[in-house]
């Protein structure tokens, strides 16, 4: 298990406080996440997904945008997470795309499905066969699809991620 430091704790606590306030101002779900580098808070949001209307709006995904749109770059190594709660799914591969470093959680992901936010069926349903999947996933097109991955793999200007 890594050290964690009382620093740690200020960013953790500031995390938990993003989600109590966001409750108590009824803007959405009780979620709050600061991204951290080199010991200073670089992007913090609290949950928004009811307030947007938008069921990507979660607290994580909304602190990544925010420090990737500052560092003008779609990689936060160098970063670390603090998020009110163990991340979902959606959360937890945004938190690999954007490489961050490292991710300090507060409550459990059963924590959160004891107040409603369940995340066990998506993570099942990820491990199920396409054919087996709650929402129908169909391929088609593929022939058709594949070119844009073949321009893509002979474009001179794709930059890697």
């Amino acid at each position: 298990m890594t050290e964690r430091s009382h620093i740690d704790n200020a960013f953790m606590a500031r995390a938990i406080q993003l989600s109590v306030e966001n409750v108590r101002a009824g803007c959405g779900g009780p979620f709050g996440s600061v991204i951290v580098r080199e010991g200073i808070v670089v992007a913090e949001a609290a949950n928004q997904v009811t307030a947007t209307n938008d069921p990507t709006a979660h607290a994580e995904v909304l602190a990544i945008r925010q420090a990737c749109q500052r560092f003008g770059c779609f990689e936060l190594r160098g970063c670390v997470l603090y998020t009110s709660c163990e991340p979902c799914p959606m959360c937890l591969g945004a938190i690999y795309w954007a490489r961050i470093d490292r991710v300090y959680f507060g409550n459990l992901a059963t924590d959160a499905a004891k107040v409603g936010f369940d995340d066990s069926a998506i993570y099942a349903e990820i491990t199920q066969p396409r054919a087996e999947r709650e929402i129908p996933m169909i391929q088609m097109m593929r022939e058709e699809a594949l070119v844009a991955f073949r321009e893509w793999e002979q474009h001179p200007g794709r930059i890697r991620y």
